[in-house]
């Protein structure tokens, strides 16, 4: 998070698409710029002043100045031991900022360290992440070939991202689930729109935001108003999957949404002062409910806490991700930046969510094929395979009806029987393997079937139906 005017901007999770590390030289108190050894260096930092001169004087090779203290910078920031604070350096720093202000590309998804290992946090709707089933607190293991073990989450955004059209061969490790998954994506342009509305039946609304950037605000008032005008009696607010983003522009939301005087959140600094975010906006007069799961986090999580907790808004779903902390952002003249959390936010009560999330008031699972990853239509399965692909494939043939006999990913004559009776009711060339179009029109008809069965929509439509009067 980064403080802007009176408002903390959220940058909580590192994003595929965007990188980190820093360029950058010690700073003094007085905003001065200290190299080591100079007479302007303070005496705490002679032993770090004493280990760069001998490096550049005795190093049996040329130790060049921004590397060792680049270097230094790097140490001091991992000491730290915390997965949201990261330094930038300027390539990185830029696409930090494109990813909060404008588009970008690469597969679109939101990622941290944890112990060594990069996690997804979130895929964002609609890329390519979220269609090949990315899923979150799935470990990416590596992309092209090199492994990602090891790297920061900035470290690692530098080898996933890349130009719209490129491919990317990730290596999956899904927590539960033995062995690898090899998943084949292209990268793309992640889009800038973050909100989607629509009418449902019984004129309830329907506002999903998929991550809180720069428009955010503007297209959730303008999501909101269009609602009303077309008679909206409730409203249902969709945080599933949301990684995050801005804590401004969560604020304005929020404060659409709550009585005047009512807590938003607090932020509290480590010798225990605290700033308040309180709503000063006129309410919308409408019932509310929330939909949150895993992939709900940080600044999603304000929203959900503050709705919960001040508006006495039920939350459905499931148990969020648990992002609790407040980073900030320092610039340097070179654009290197440093990343580093400074505070803890609390919801309204004064609970804090970090590593726990926020606990639905109606517990509802998707059905268990909402979990499963893509299929590479480039790469064919036949009979006699035997792989975590064939795996997902069996599971969603038999989500689809067509029995494969076995979910193990074993690939025999029952599953080509049952891929040859999914190709001839599609009206394909019934050859019993899967690729190309068959793998396709599969991940298609289970994503229109998941629409078709979202368990969690359906709790709150009926949740909804009872608060309207």
């Amino acid at each position: 998070m980064y403080i802007r005017g009176r408002y903390l901007a959220l940058a909580l999770i590192a994003s595929i698409g965007i990188s980190s590390g820093v360029t950058a030289l010690v700073t003094s108190n007085n905003g001065t710029s200290a190299l080591p050894g100079s007479s302007t260096a303070t005496p705490e930092f002679t032993k770090l002043m004493d280990t760069y001169n001998t490096l550049q004087k005795s190093y049996y090779q040329e130790a060049k100045s921004d590397t060792l203290l680049n270097g230094a910078i790097e140490g001091m920031i991992k000491s730290l031991e915390d997965p949201y604070s990261t330094y930038m350096a300027p390539q990185e720093a830029q696409q930090f900022h494109e990813n909060i202000e404008s588009s970008f590309e690469g597969i679109g998804a939101e990622i941290r360290e944890e112990e060594g290992k990069i996690v997804v946090v979130s895929p964002i709707k609609g890329s390519p992440a979220e269609k090949a089933g990315i899923k979150p607190n799935d470990r990416i293991r590596s992309v092209d070939g090199k492994s990602l073990d090891g790297m920061t989450a900035s470290e690692a955004v530098l080898h996933i991202r890349g130009k719209k059209g490129s491919k990317a061969e990730l290596v999956i490790e899904r927590p539960g689930q033995q062995g690898e998954l090899n998943i084949s994506l292209v990268r793309d342009t992640i889009p800038l729109e973050t909100v989607y509305s629509e009418m449902l039946p019984e004129q309830m609304g329907k506002i999903q935001i998929t991550k809180v950037s720069e428009t955010t605000y503007t297209e959730f008032s303008k999501a909101l108003t269009d609602l009303k005008a077309q008679g909206m009696k409730g409203l249902i607010i969709d945080v599933r999957q949301n990684p995050g983003g801005l804590l401004d522009k969560t604020v304005q939301m929020v404060d659409m949404l709550l009585p005047e005087g009512k807590m938003i959140l607090q932020v509290e600094y480590r010798d225990g002062s605290k700033d308040t975010y309180k709503s000063d906006a006129k309410k919308e007069d409408l019932p509310i409910v929330v939909l949150i799961d895993e992939g709900t986090a940080s600044a999603a999580e304000i929203l959900a806490g503050a709705l919960k907790e001040s508006g006495d808004v039920p939350l459905i779903g499931t148990k969020s991700f648990g992002k609790g902390t407040v980073q900030t952002t320092k610039s340097f003249d070179d654009g290197s930046d440093i990343k580093y959390t400074i505070a803890k936010w609390l919801t309204p009560d004064g609970n804090w969510v970090h590593k726990n999330g926020i606990e639905p008031d109606y517990k509802v699972e998707l059905p268990a094929y909402a979990s499963l990853t893509a299929i590479d239509p480039e790469k064919e399965m036949r009979q006699e395979q035997f792989s975590n692909e064939v795996k997902s494939a069996q599971t969603m043939l038999d989500a689809l009806g067509f029995k494969p006999g076995r979910l193990d990913g074993y690939y025999d004559a029952k599953t080509t029987e049952a891929v040859k009776a999914f190709q001839t009711a599609n009206k394909l060339e019934a050859t019993g393997t899967i690729k190309g179009t068959t793998a396709i029109k599969m991940m298609e008809q289970l994503q229109e079937k998941l629409k078709k069965n979202d368990l969690q929509l359906e709790m709150a439509e009926r949740v909804l139906r009872k608060m309207i009067p």
